[in-house]
């Protein structure tokens, strides 16, 4: 087959070659092509072309871009020339991609492939209208080689004041035909006449291998430590996060996220800058953990009570998958859960940089050798390549969540790259423990990680103080009003330490606890607008005098009962400010100190992914190529009939409604496997070519088979024009 097109270069493409373009080149399998042209089309559009040319390294596109610079058709020699020798293997790839494609004459790159790379490709201009006399460069005169010098690696447009005007070695060239004015103050220097300069080379630069990564190696064992140190911290940090937020709920931004405050406030609660906490309120979102609730307020879901439940590992599987294929970045200045963090090529990003890292076993890169790597890699020339800060973030990110540990890849990453199952994180993790060792100074140390109802009981009651191998709890009246108002009593609370402890509870923290519940409930407020009740008089009293909650407007309507214009929700805060211990009640008059942890009414509903097409199986490849063939082969069936029908429809008699339906009824009776061609009349008149194959007359109508469409439809045999047999 003669190739003269780019479509008749994918038709003379096998099976294989096929499916190694839409490997490399997802999009144009999404949705399938119907048939090869339709293929051809959409494989030579811009959109597509840039994704493709985006995919490239930086040698395949130095190659690329010195390609486009040569005349069509253009020889592999040639090519060779104007690059460098291994680049017969780039070119291997380009044509694999259908980026360079070899025609009847020689190769060629596909039309609108020089729109994507610019007007300018690699600082070179424009073509000269004739053809110049090369050899006269080297007799140029001083001043024309200082211009040629400024101008000859790009770019190749030079500003002058006027171009009439201009100086003598600019207009020695422009004489010579060497440069040409593009207006009254820009030159332009021919393409030609650079690459000559250049020694027929197209780059000054070539970039024929990926950089070497320089670092460090990093011994197996404290890398593994690291890394599943940075496992349970992370997975800890979660878990207080929407535990905390369960409790007390922020309210999201108007335009979408997290405001400053609430980020600053939980950063202070977890211990750690509000970058990382930016990443942990990310990484619950795009999990389904954590969702913003019609009412505006940020909730866990119902899916992180059965996420609190799971395994360790499966646990961190299901942030790690979560966190590979978002295309959010927290490290943008914008608020967390907002709208703005989306960035198409952020899940390209950490899936190279773990690829390179993997390549490299127990070795932590620097910055810099990773970057120059990533970007060889990544050339992204829509965006301008890769920024820095991109690698910096997401290199964070893997060492907070434990894919890297001391910046190596860690083997929880290596699994999670090929999809083996992470078992091994919770034969990893220490052991859990179920006590804790209480202190005089009202603190408690837990010697290891808790088990999940210890530490769900602990944290009703106590603060966090420190974090790390060993966890230092304390135990405050704050903390303590905390769990009686989630429905413990003094009581419970001390027999739950006693159980829990190795040591014997402090005689003052025992105190403590029995003050703060002798106290609890004891003050009573509810909704009038509201209203605060005690059995105490003399306490009544106090507060109405008391000038520190002047705020509620207090009124006293019976001896044991005040009312004020506050919210109850207001009124306890500021009781509490002013150092009372209220407690709320239901209009029955019931104590409300049950559990108070919030959940999310609607489903989860993580942010959407803005990023490229996924790289599809190979059974889903193998049969979007069936499909394509099948096309392929319909239309080239179509057209063959088409042309038959055309024929045919030449030599049709213009016959009368009854000559036409005694045609038909010989045929039927005489020819009824053979197809017809017939030319039928529309409501307007006009005469359409059909192929078909009849069945049956039936109440002036034919009942026939139509080629076109494979349904049966009804011909009204007046408007047939004229009938041949195929």
């Amino acid at each position: 087959m003669e190739i003269r097109s780019y479509a008749d270069y994918l038709r003379s493409l096998d099976d294989a070659a096929l499916i190694a373009l839409f490997e490399s080149r997802s999009d144009l399998t999404s949705p399938v092509p119907s048939d090869i042209a339709s293929l051809a089309v959409r494989a030579s559009s811009i959109p597509s072309l840039v994704r493709a040319v985006d995919s490239l390294n930086k040698w395949q596109l130095q190659v690329l871009e010195a390609a486009a610079v040569l005349s069509e058709p253009f020889s592999e020699k040639e090519l060779l020339q104007h690059t460098d020798k291994s680049a017969k293997f780039a070119l291997a790839a380009l044509v694999d991609r259908a980026l360079i494609y070899l025609g009847h004459d020689g190769y060629r790159i596909p039309n609108n492939l020089r729109d994507v790379l610019g007007n300018e490709i690699a600082g070179l201009g424009t073509p000269a209208g004739k053809k110049l006399k090369l050899k006269d460069l080297e007799s140029a005169p001083a001043a024309s080689k200082k211009v040629l010098d400024a101008m000859v690696w790009g770019p190749p447009r030079g500003a002058v004041a006027d171009v009439k005007k201009s100086n003598p070695g600019l207009k020695w060239l422009l004489d010579e035909g060497f440069v040409s004015p593009v207006n009254q103050q820009t030159v332009v220097l021919h393409r030609e006449v650079a690459l000559h300069l250049r020694g027929n080379k197209v780059h000054r630069e070539l970039f024929t291998t990926q950089p070497e990564l320089i670092g460090r190696t990093v011994e197996a064992k404290s890398l593994q430590l690291a890394a599943i140190s940075n496992v349970t911290t992370f997975l800890r940090w979660i878990e207080e996060v929407l535990n905390f937020w369960g409790q007390q709920p922020p309210m999201a931004l108007k335009a979408g996220g997290i405001g400053v405050r609430d980020l600053r406030e939980l950063s202070q609660h977890l211990g750690v800058d509000t970058d990382c906490t930016s990443f942990i309120i990310e990484i619950a979102y795009i999990s389904g953990l954590l969702t913003i609730d019609p009412d505006d307020r940020v909730l866990p879901t119902h899916q992180f009570d059965i996420w609190l439940a799971q395994p360790a590992s499966v646990k961190w599987e299901n942030l790690i998958s979560a966190w590979l294929i978002t295309s959010r970045l927290s490290g943008l200045d914008a608020a967390p859960m907002g709208p703005e963090l989306d960035r198409s090529t952020a899940s390209i990003i950490r899936k190279k940089l773990l690829s390179l890292l993997d390549s490299a076993e127990n070795f932590s890169p620097t910055h810099e050798s990773l970057l120059a790597a990533i970007q060889w890699n990544l050339t992204y020339r829509r965006t301008r390549g890769i920024p820095e800060e991109y690698i910096r973030w997401i290199s964070r990110e893997a060492e907070w969540l434990g894919v890297t540990g001391q910046g190596a890849l860690s083997t929880y990453g290596q699994l999670v790259l090929a999809g083996d199952d992470l078992a091994v994180i919770d034969a990893d993790l220490p052991k859990t423990v179920d006590h804790i060792l209480i202190q005089s100074d009202n603190t408690a140390i837990a010697p290891g990680p808790l088990e999940h109802e210890v530490s769900q009981e602990l944290d009703l009651i106590a603060d966090i103080e420190s974090r790390g191998a060993a966890t230092v709890f304390r135990f405050s009246e704050a903390s303590l009003r905390r769990g009686l108002d989630h429905g413990r009593t003094g009581e419970e609370i001390l027999a739950f330490l006693k159980k829990t402890s190795k040591t014997p509870v402090p005689q003052p923290l025992e105190y403590l606890i029995g003050d703060i519940s002798k106290k609890h409930g004891k003050l009573r407020v509810g909704n009038a607008s509201s209203f605060i009740r005690c059995e105490d008089t003399a306490l009544i009293t106090q507060i109405i005098k008391d000038k520190k909650v002047e705020a509620l407007g207090l009124r006293r309507i019976a001896p044991e009962v005040l009312i004020c214009t506050h919210d109850a929700h207001d009124a306890m805060n500021i009781l509490r400010a002013a150092g009372y211990l209220p407690a709320a009640e239901d209009s029955q008059g019931l104590l409300l100190s049950g559990p108070r942890i919030q959940r999310a009414q609607t489903k989860a509903r993580p942010p959407r992914i803005v990023g490229e097409f996924e790289q599809p199986v190979r059974e889903i490849l193998e049969i979007a190529v069936r499909t394509i063939r099948t096309g392929e082969k319909s239309s080239a069936k179509q057209s063959t009939l088409r042309d038959i029908s055309q024929e045919a429809l030449g030599t049709l008699p213009r016959t009368t409604a009854n000559e036409t339906l005694e045609l038909l009824t010989r045929h039927l009776s005489e020819n009824p496997t053979k197809s017809l061609s017939i030319g039928y009349a529309d409501n307007n008149g006009l005469v359409s070519h059909r192929i078909i194959d009849p069945l049956k007359i039936s109440s002036g109508s034919l009942m026939a088979r139509d080629h076109a469409t494979g349904e049966v439809l009804t011909f009204r045999i007046p408007r047939i024009t004229g009938v041949a047999t195929l």
